[in-house]
């Protein structure tokens, strides 16, 4: 007869770098007893162009406590894509300012997020300064 294993679930890496809010509950409550897998058709957690809506499974709350609605994770839903191409240098600044921005400030932003913020300031930059713009500077030097 052959021995049944059992199979040992371990925390995601929302679980692990939590940041609560409530300083009287620091941790998130959560039972890997009773744990249960990610459902086949949950999307990724962050994909390359921030696009997909994440929710974490939660495991079932004890009897008798209430689990606390799921918070929103602030992301929106965009109509269009666009396929950008980056060296890897590029992309390690970029990860490496995803991590600062959460480590060092609090804020949770995915990559598509900060590109699109990026966008938007350097679109405003040469709105209002056209020729002297940041834009219009550097793509003159290149």
């Amino acid at each position: 007869m052959a021995k049944q294993r059992s199979r040992v679930t371990l925390p995601g890496a929302d679980e692990l770098f939590f940041r609560s809010s409530d300083p009287v509950d620091p941790e998130p409550a959560h039972s890997t007893a009773t744990a249960e897998p990610p459902t086949p058709g949950q999307p990724e957690a962050d994909q390359a162009d921030g696009s997909a809506a994440y929710a974490p499974a939660q495991a079932p709350a004890p009897r008798g406590i209430q689990a606390s609605p799921p918070r929103p994770s602030g992301r929106q839903r965009h109509d269009e894509k666009i396929t950008v191409y980056i060296s890897a240098p590029e992309l390690l600044a970029l990860e490496q300012t995803r991590l600062a921005l959460r480590g060092n400030h609090g804020l949770a932003a995915d990559r598509g997020r900060i590109v699109r913020e990026a966008v938007a300031v350097l679109l405003a930059d040469f709105e209002e300064h056209g020729e002297s713009s940041m834009l219009v500077q550097r793509l003159n030097t290149n």
